[in-house]
């Protein structure tokens, strides 16, 4: 009732659910403790990507004789290897071995530039190898095309040509989208068992018949829905700032606008997938009384889930197979496989709209068949319900 005495609203009514299923959430430990530990796992994904991309690609090389030759010939080498590469000047063959020996340098080149040059490392090490070789190579190189008056510039250059230069960003989006669709995953399987049990919960203690008698069953369902599902949207968008700001700030990836769309996409699937899921969940757990019933209700759909998350992991490393094309049109598997194959950049706009458009008609019969369902069974508290029975307690 309104301070006027007027009865609420379906809209009031459901909102007002939907606070209430925030609120009682919100003072949950158990999911403060989850979410802080979703967000600390971003954070540790983020870290451990930056150790291993910064990983030690420097090398200092000690130098003797001349050394205004050699290094600039070292760096370049270096660039092509992939390496970051140091230049130190020694002043003999005996200073050089020293700083090998006590690890100021990782290696050091002895006479490069004259006609017996070496190396010399504290192990074997083709990388380094191959750096002071190359390098080398080329200051002897440039010294016998000045001699023969051959200006280096008038070599031919090699023109680099990648046929698949999208290849390295798909890859990023890629693994991206992998790690979206775990916390997809995770988060339609949380809350949508928040839903299954606040049903119960509801349904043992017999609060429903008191929820009922000022409201009707469509009110609960989507209020439980709406507002879990707001809840749900907001954490797994907090976790997507914080690991887009990361990954922007320290560099992790190469691509920003990729990163950001294929970001945006998880969370549009992950409002698909918890609509169709939570509908589910909420359906089915009407069907029982008791907390320890819950699980044999909700094996079914929770089956698809986890049977769609593993379609998506494949179709990482074949976005194109028929498995991965085939399950990314059917609802429930979608929500997971779809993300994943649009990241890898396979994926057509229209069938991103088939895939959307059949999602959105599972959506409308699981909420139309399944809301009679909700309504037949959950005064029914004695035992489980039949679906059958409910169905029928729907219709009258």
């Amino acid at each position: 009732m309104t301070a006027s005495g007027s009865p609420l609203g379906s809209g009031a009514l459901v909102r007002l659910v939907a606070a209430r299923e925030v609120s009682t959430r919100l003072r949950d430990k158990t999911f403060l403790v989850g979410s802080a530990v979703m967000l600390l796992l971003i954070v540790g994904l983020l870290a451990f990507q930056v150790v291993v991309n910064s990983g030690s690609d420097d090398s200092r090389i000690g130098v003797t004789g001349d050394a205004g030759r050699l290094g600039p010939a070292l760096q370049a080498q270096g660039e092509v290897l992939g390496l970051d590469v140091t230049v130190v000047e020694l002043g003999d063959d005996a200073a050089a071995r020293t700083a090998v020996e006590d690890e100021d340098v990782d290696a050091a080149v002895l006479g490069g530039t004259g006609a017996d040059p070496e190396l010399v490392l504290r192990e074997s090490d083709p990388t380094l190898e191959a750096l002071a070789s190359g390098a080398v190579g080329a200051v002897a190189l440039d010294g016998v095309l000045a001699e023969a008056g051959v200006d280096p510039g008038d070599l031919p250059q090699v023109t680099v040509t990648a046929l698949d230069e999208d290849s390295a960003a798909a890859g990023q989006r890629t693994v991206v989208a992998i790690v979206g669709v775990v916390m997809l995953y995770s988060l339609i399987i949380l809350f949508g068992q928040f839903v299954a049990q606040g049903v119960v919960e509801e349904k043992s203690s017999r609060v429903v018949e008191l929820l009922l008698a000022t409201m009707r069953p469509w009110h609960l369902l989507a209020g439980k829905i709406l507002g879990l599902g707001a809840l749900g949207l907001a954490q797994i968008a907090l976790i997507a700032v914080i690991g887009v700001t990361g990954a922007l700030a320290l560099d992790v990836v190469d691509v920003p606008g990729d990163l950001i769309g294929t970001v945006a996409w998880v969370l549009f699937w992950f409002v698909l997938g918890y609509a169709l899921f939570a509908s589910l969940f909420a359906v089915a757990a009407s069907l029982v009384s008791r907390q320890e019933d819950l699980g044999s209700v909700l094996t079914p759909a929770s089956l698809v889930l986890i049977v769609g998350f593993l379609i998506a992991v494949q179709a990482a490393s074949s976005p194109s197979g028929t498995l991965a094309v085939v399950t990314s049109f059917v609802p429930g598997f979608s929500p997971m496989v779809m993300p994943v194959r649009q990241a890898a950049g396979d994926v057509a706009l229209w069938e991103v709209g088939v895939a959307v458009l059949l999602m959105l008609v599972a959506v409308a019969l699981v909420i139309r068949l399944g809301g009679r369902v909700y309504s037949g069974a959950l005064l029914r508290t004695s035992g489980k319900t039949r679906l059958k029975d409910a169905l029928r307690a729907g219709r009258a």
